[in-house]
């Protein structure tokens, strides 16, 4: 601890008699930090002049000023030597190595004991304009199917501090999760139809608010090419002179960029291929009627990816079997028939070709009181009721390829107050109804009164049977537990009526024992 004192003092005192030394010698004086003037922003290859001054300086001293890059005491970028108070002035060739901050040194020429000082930091952003724009297509080609990234750089000629706007078609390139911008460079992960179109970059800078440089480069037209989707199997069948039959098979894609290659198949047996510039492709393959030819597929490809329809069975039968026509009615505000619903379907038909006609004349599309309308399995013939729709109708089958078999239905009359007449039968039918109903009430009501009337004797019965009773139950028990008649009559008597079978027994049994009752009280009134 001592030594670490004695040795502090040391210094203490060496220090003291330095800046004693120092004041002792003449001229000696402290030299001011020096003030570095200049503009913040140059172009480059343009000449700026940079300023350094010091405030505070020995008198009659000449001053030595140097502009150093900071960092770099290697190489000075100016001197100049001046008088007290005289400012330094230093023209420069602006070029890109001048990027950065610069520093002023200002020093005492021929004097070391007056230290040199250094000025703040000065930056300098050389600005060349920018030129010379260019899109370059990274990922390869501008042609490709959709589902592939795209990778965009802008390439300048020159240019320093430069910025960079995207455009598509003229204009900015609208904010998508899958597109990534960072500065010249553009990355669309999975590229998509509605990317497609002229691809343009526009390089910018600026040498202060009001001058400002820009350079655009030509479009780049990038095209995306939409993959072919699942195709749909067609096939029309068709006659042809000699009688023979064949079928027109399509292939059809709903989207997909052309050229398509389509080929078709039955099961795995190759049929034929065609590379068309549409969307479809049409094969021709013989045909026999009512006969199971297999199934067909369809493919599509373009690009790199290749698609499936559903497996279709060639197997074509011609109209045949019976054909019948019904109808449906539609009721008006009154009750009465406005509408009619033809129906007319054949029992057996791929192709089945349905005609309609009224007293002979063929009703086609729409007309003033009917309407066709042509469904796969059966055709249907809506008709409004009234004078100009009454007549004859009966409708017509054949195959839509081959009008040979042509199959009729039975025809049927259509007239307004035909149809609202109420048939015989339907008359029959009501009335007899209503009569069974007016015979059954009238019975069910005969049946009551008789049941009633019934039901009054058994009670009246019942009623005459306990005062019997009450009024024997006063003779001499000995004498009537006795009598064999009157026991049978106490038990029945004590017994659930319910055990009785029916009505006639209750007054048969009542009988016996109001002649039993007479035999034994003769005497009494009963």
């Amino acid at each position: 601890m001592t030594t670490l004192r004695t040795t502090v003092v040391v210094l203490l005192g060496f220090y003291t008699f330095c800046q004693e030394t120092r004041a002792s010698v003449p001229g000696a004086s402290v030299l001011g930090r020096p003030l570095l003037y200049g503009p913040s922003t140059a172009l480059e290859k343009t000449v700026e002049e940079f300023q350094c001054e010091v405030l505070h300086y020995p008198k009659e001293e000449s001053l030595l000023y140097q502009l150093f890059r900071e960092g770099d005491r290697s190489k000075a970028l100016g001197f100049y030597s001046a008088l007290s108070g005289e400012k330094a002035n230093f023209p420069l060739f602006i070029t890109a190595s001048y990027e950065g901050y610069m520093v002023c040194v200002a020093s005492v020429q021929n004097n070391t004991v007056i230290h040199p000082t250094v000025s703040q930091r000065h930056h300098l952003r050389v600005v060349d304009p920018v030129n010379g724009a260019e899109v370059v297509v990274q990922s390869g080609s501008v042609e490709f199917y959709e589902g592939k990234p795209l990778s965009l750089r802008c390439n300048i000629a020159k240019g320093t501090h430069v910025s960079y706007q995207w455009l598509v078609d003229g204009k900015p390139l609208p904010l998508s999760p899958l597109h990534n911008q960072t500065q010249e460079q553009l990355f669309i992960y999975r590229m998509v139809p509605q990317d497609s179109g002229e691809y343009t970059c526009v390089a910018t800078n600026q040498l202060n608010i009001t001058k400002v440089y820009s350079s655009r480069s030509t479009a780049k037209v990038i095209k995306v090419k939409e993959l072919v989707s699942e195709p749909d199997l067609l096939f029309l069948v068709l006659k042809e002179r000699g009688g023979t039959y064949f079928a027109l098979v399509t292939c059809q894609s709903l989207n997909g960029t052309p050229p398509i290659t389509f080929s078709l198949y039955n099961r795995s047996e190759f049929i034929s291929t065609e590379t068309v510039d549409e969307r479809f492709a049409t094969f021709s393959i013989p045909m026999v009627l009512d006969l199971h030819m297999g199934f067909l597929q369809c493919q599509a490809q373009n690009g790199d990816r290749v698609v499936y329809s559903q497996w279709t069975a060639m197997h074509v039968v011609p109209v045949g079997g019976a054909l019948t026509m019904h109808y449906d009615t539609d009721v008006g505000e009154n009750f009465s028939i406005v509408g009619l619903r033809f129906y007319c379907s054949v029992e057996r038909g791929t192709y089945p070709q349905y005609r309609w006609f009224l007293n002979g004349t063929v009703l086609e599309g729409r007309g003033e009181f009917y309407w066709v309308e042509n469904q796969p399995k059966q055709s249907i013939l809506l008709l409004s009721v009234g004078r100009s729709s009454a007549g004859t109708y009966h409708c017509e089958v054949s195959d839509s390829f081959d009008d040979t078999t042509v199959i009729s239905s039975e025809a049927r009359y259509i007239d307004k107050k035909v149809l609202n007449h109420l048939p015989t039968t339907v008359v029959a039918v009501v009335f007899g109804c209503f009569l069974f109903l007016v015979t059954l009430v009238t019975t069910c009501c005969f049946i009551g009164l008789l049941y009633q009337k019934r039901q009054y004797l058994v009670e009246k019965s019942t009623l005459d049977l306990k005062l019997g009773l009450e009024m024997h139950n006063i003779m001499d028990e000995e004498e009537y537990m006795e009598d064999d008649g009157v026991v049978r009559a106490a038990r029945i008597l004590d017994s659930d009526q319910e055990e009785v079978e029916s009505t006639d027994e209750w007054l048969q049994l009542h009988q016996e024992l109001k002649n039993t009752l007479e035999d034994e009280i003769p005497q009494n009134n009963f």
